[in-house]
């Protein structure tokens, strides 16, 4: 009983340094109070004012002015690293919040569409965006068109530091928040690594199952330096960044026309779509259910990186609305 209710105090530390680590401004007990209630913990003001005490003493806080607080160093790390267990699962969780806030409207071609951040040091944004060109130019992205912010902007809750340009591009979750919204269900499987051999989908040679995972599939595979998107670019031949789904084959012409009036909106990411109950690049597929194989929106950005060009990426990070892309050419000029 005692471990039980030791975890419960923990998790409503962690659920108030993750409400202070989202604003960049000093927060008081009473606003804390109320944003605790987004993430499904409801603690009265004083209860709170009390955990913040504790937590001063701990170096997880520091008390800014008479009733401010901000997280510190300390505070972010345990953030970082507490609850693991809580985070089995994580991916897939972000995968469909982010579906459901998608609202994207393709006929009117407005709303919000899920984005990738990726931040890039000035010096060297140039550089990246050259290495990139070719990877939207040839189509191994889920969508040509992106946004810039520079230090200080904001991309959602990201803040974008000092010295530093970020990059926001489309993330195959729109598909997924697009088909949702058409009343398609789908299932996301797992992101991994697709062989690609004459400009064709072959074959996953690697893969990250969401359910079990507290990190983007992505992430991990950018940073293991296990793409090849330049091959793929200069030969045909190499390895990108994918993502599996599956949907009810009874679904299969409404979701056709959906991402056909997604592709006329410059947003897709359709690679392979199969047949009901048939393989799709050799992962079995479930009975009556159809495979998608859809390209990772960080494929360009694992070509910077292939290039040994500086970059953190935060997959599945928000949503922008639609009227906000441009054109990359635009971009790199």
């Amino acid at each position: 009983m005692i471990g039980s209710e030791s975890q419960e105090v923990e998790r409503k530390v962690i659920a108030i340094l993750k409400v202070l680590s989202e604003s960049a401004e000093p927060l008081g007990a009473r606003i804390v109070a109320n944003r605790l209630i987004d993430h499904g913990v409801e603690l009265g003001e004083r209860a709170v004012r009390y955990h913040l005490k504790l937590m001063d003493e701990r170096g997880l806080t520091r008390l800014i002015g008479r009733d401010g607080r901000v997280i510190t160093d300390s505070g972010l790390e345990e953030l970082k690293s507490a609850l693991v267990g809580d985070k089995v699962g994580y991916a897939i969780s972000k995968i469909e919040l982010l579906a459901y806030r998608t609202d994207f409207d393709y006929v009117r071609r407005s709303g919000s569409v899920p984005v990738n951040i990726t931040l890039f040091p000035k010096n060297q944004f140039g550089k990246a965006l050259k290495v990139m060109k070719p990877a939207f130019l040839k189509g191994w992205c889920v969508s040509d068109l992106v946004a810039v912010a520079e230090e200080g902007q904001s991309f959602g809750e990201l803040i974008i530091p000092e010295g530093y340009v970020a990059l926001a591009t489309v993330c195959s979750i729109v598909i997924n928040g697009t088909l949702l919204k058409a009343g398609v269900p789908m299932n996301s499987k797992f992101g991994g690594i697709l062989q690609i051999r004459n400009n064709k989908p072959l074959r996953f040679v690697e893969l990250i199952h969401y359910s079990g995972s507290s990190l983007d599939p992505s992430e991990v595979f950018i940073r293991a330096r296990m793409t090849s998107v330049a091959d793929v670019l200069q030969n045909g031949n190499g390895k990108v960044l994918a993502n599996y789904r599956e949907i009810p084959a009874v679904c299969q012409s409404m979701a056709e026309k959906v991402i056909t009036q997604l592709k006329q909106s410059h947003l897709g990411g359709l690679l392979v779509i199969g047949n009901a109950s048939e393989p799709v690049c050799e992962m079995p597929v479930e009975l009556n259910r159809l495979g998608m194989v859809l390209l990772g929106g960080l494929n360009p950005v694992a070509a910077a990186q292939e290039a040994k060009i500086e970059a953190v990426s935060f997959a599945m990070s928000t949503t922008l609305e639609y009227e906000k892309l441009v054109p990359f050419e635009e971009v790199a000029g």
